[in-house]
């Protein structure tokens, strides 16, 4: 077993072989969806959020490696790795340490120490350390040569001392200790750069240990400096810096002792400190981006998750003032049917007209919800729409949100989806398929443009979508993927395929018909039987003879489907009509471990089988709450403290989440409220989606605020 293996293996508390088997399966090229659902014997059934765990330290751990070991080699051309220099490189287990180990050896520019070494002071340097009852003037005398630019002993002295000031930099057991210091020791202080208010006035005058610094406060503090509001420095002791410092390198009473502190104290204000302060913030400023990425993609997928409104005629409205609201209704697929602009914001007269107008659309095409986005003029088009359903009964609205609308309908992948309507039109189109299937419809939008994070724009931009793009894979391959409704964008996410064969299927769609087996995608161009063995399982294909076709079951495992069902006393038949109730138990009467050995199968794909068996075509989002619909409004000012209403989570971030309740401004349930017990993250409790209960402890009509409560709602 390697050391990378050991190592995944003790952190992520896995037993080693399966942590093996993960790997193997990762270098020949496998998926992560692929692994979690279809080899789940290998890696005994962690899910994707395990498996991408493993597959990022597996990444770190390997670029670690290889470091080390490109480390070593520029020592050696140096021709100074030792022994023991070889062992530190071995034993350092991260990136950070390894770096501390080359910082002597990296090459540099010109420095007050290289300039020092250049004069021939670095054997009066080391003469200094090694020979503590000597003074350093009397070992200097020996060193002027004015020739070499050193004219006097105070000149010898002051090149040493910048020696000693690098050294001291530069020690890796000297940036250990003060890294370990700052974590238990340190503050970090930020106070206003200048008189002007803003939204950063909480932190004007503000000092928190940096072991309680949370990431928000971070992302935060960060954005403000940046901007100019915010002066951020690092508070540390310096002389329990310098003691720290001073205990390995100076002997007290020693002739030395006077010049070594000096030198010690000029390396830890001129190099040390800035330095370390410079990659504490990095440090500081990398793990919160790390929380912020990960709260991020814990709220995306809920949302895209979000249980699709299917086989609804749907109306969707993108509010607006200037340029009026778009209307566009769509038919049960999402294929338009009609679509409109109206006014409801440009006086009585344009309100009634554009009530009269969508009144006539929904009863035209038989509309029975309207999806309105939550941007601009979305209350006034709300309160509009409120009074429309008047005249509509039996109709009903949700607000739904359209972050990522207008991008979108601005791309080129809706200019091609819809030619013949304008950039306006589009983002309403994209309103209401978001509400009869948001997966099928947000895969078209980069996920960081979905904003359900906070500080995204703050975030590296590469691993925010690395992390988001996962999240997307996992939910549309744990959903599955209809091979003939399919649009390449959603296609290009399912496990093993790419925009080029995602587009490929699309063509040979347009050019033979519908798929009517998932054999028929071997003759797509460019999609072989690598790619084909990763993809067929996420793949639905309702036309097909076969029935395991429309399942998850996958085409290696149809043989042992077909023998499970043989065993067990059931034909295909029986799976199409819906006659397998008794199958479980049946599958317990002869012993699953038995079952699935005269299946060639594990257990848990066994198990696998049998789900799909029992409920073919199923999609995983049915089983989760609907969506609340409403047929009437809240004003902010109707709401009193005490009222217990209904919402749904909009947003869950560091400090709390953000519960629409139907007043058009999200209401803030801080984490304090969340429940009776202590919470470290609020998505401990809540995930963006969910409908809860939540009682009103304040409303400020003026800062359009809402404090809501969820502990303190009474059953």
């Amino acid at each position: 077993m390697d050391r990378i293996t050991e190592r995944i293996s003790k952190e992520l508390n896995k037993p080693a072989q399966l942590v093996q088997n993960v790997i193997g399966l990762l270098d020949e090229g496998n998926t992560v969806p692929f692994i979690a659902r279809y080899r789940k014997e290998a890696h005994g059934a962690m899910d994707d959020t395990a498996l991408r765990t493993l597959e990022e330290r597996l990444r770190y751990l390997r670029s670690l490696e290889q470091r080390r070991e490109e480390i070593r080699r520029l020592i050696d051309e140096q021709e100074k790795l030792t022994p023991e220099l070889s062992g530190e490189i071995d034993r350092a287990e991260t990136l950070s340490a390894l770096e501390d180990i080359y910082r002597p050896y990296r090459p540099k520019r010109r420095t007050r120490a290289s300039i020092a070494k250049e004069k021939g002071l670095e054997p009066l340097t080391a003469a200094i350390l090694l020979q503590p009852q000597k003074a350093p003037e009397e070992l200097a005398k020996a060193y002027v040569n004015e020739e070499k630019g050193v004219a006097t002993v105070e000149d010898a002295l002051a090149g040493a001392s910048d020696i000693i000031a690098e050294q001291v930099s530069d020690s890796a057991e000297n940036r250990k200790k003060l890294r370990e210091t700052i974590t238990r020791r340190g503050s970090l202080r930020v106070e206003a750069a200048g008189t002007e208010d803003s939204v950063y006035r909480l932190y004007y005058d503000f000092s928190q240990p940096v072991s309680r610094l949370q990431g928000h406060q971070i992302l935060a503090i960060n954005r403000g400096e940046k901007e100019g509001y915010l002066k951020v420095s690092l508070d540390l002791d310096r002389e329990l810096a310098l003691n720290e410092i001073s205990r390995g390198m100076v002997r007290p009473g020693a002739r030395n002792e006077g010049f070594l502190q000096a030198a010690i104290a000029d390396g830890y204000d001129r190099l040390l400190q800035p330095s370390m302060e410079t990659e504490t913030r990095a440090t500081l400023t990398d793990a919160a981006a790390e929380g912020a990425i990960h709260n991020f993609a814990l709220n995306l997928k809920p949302l895209l998750m979000a249980p699709p409104v299917k086989g609804k005629v749907t109306m969707g409205l993108d509010p607006g003032y200037r340029m009026g609201c778009k209307v566009a209704v769509v038919d049960p697929t999402g294929k338009v049917l009609d679509t409109a602009v109206v006014y409801p914001t440009h006086g009585e007269k344009q309100r009634a007209a554009c009530i009269d107008t969508l009144a006539a659309m929904i009863q035209k095409h038989g509309v029975e919800h309207i999806a309105i986005g939550n941007g601009t003029a979305s209350r006034e088009t709300e309160q509009m729409t409120v009074d429309l359903l008047h005249r509509c009964p039996g109709v009903s609205y949700m607000v739904v949100s359209e972050a990522g609308a207008s991008v979108y309908s601005a791309s080129k992948l809706a200019a091609e989806e819809f030619p013949q309507y304008d950039v306006n039109l589009r983002s309403a189109v994209s309103i209401a398929r978001r509400l009869q299937d948001p997966l099928a419809e947000l895969v078209k939008i980069e996920p960081k443009a979905i904003g359900v994070g906070q500080y995204q724009h703050d975030m590296p931009q590469k691993r925010l979508e690395e992390s988001l793009d996962a999240v997307v894979e996992d939910c549309v391959n744990a959903v599955g993927v209809d091979l003939n409704t399919a649009s390449p964008s959603l296609l290009r996410r399912v496990s093993g395929l790419t925009a080029a064969t995602a587009k490929n299927i699309v063509a040979y769609r347009e050019a033979n018909g519908a798929f009517h087996s998932r054999r028929q995608l071997l003759k797509v161009p460019k999609l072989g039987p690598k790619a084909y063995e990763q993809c067929a399982g996420f793949l639905r294909v309702p036309e097909s003879a076969s029935i395991l076709d429309n399942t998850a079951v996958h085409p290696e495992s149809y043989a042992s489907a077909e023998r499970l069902l043989t065993l067990c006393g059931f034909s295909m038949d029986d799976v199409k009509a819906g006659k397998l109730g008794e199958l479980p138990r049946r599958l317990k009467d002869r012993g699953e471990e038995k079952t699935a050995a005269d299946c060639a199968v594990g257990v848990p794909t066994l198990r696998d089988i049998v789900s799909e068996l029992m409920k073919p075509g199923r999609d995983p989002r049915d089983e989760l709450p609907k969506p609340i619909f409403r047929t009437d409004i809240l004003d902010m000012k109707d709401l009193q403290p005490g009222m217990v209403l209904s919402g749904t989570v909009r947003n869950v971030i560091d400090f709390g989440a953000f519960v629409d309740i139907g007043v058009h401004q999200d209401g803030l349930v801080h984490i304090s409220e969340l429940c009776d017990r202590f919470v470290k993250h609020p998505s401990e409790v809540v995930s963006v989606g969910d409908t809860v209960k939540v009682v009103v402890l304040g409303v400020d009509e003026k800062k359009k605020r809402i404090s809501l409560s969820m502990k303190q709602v009474r059953e």
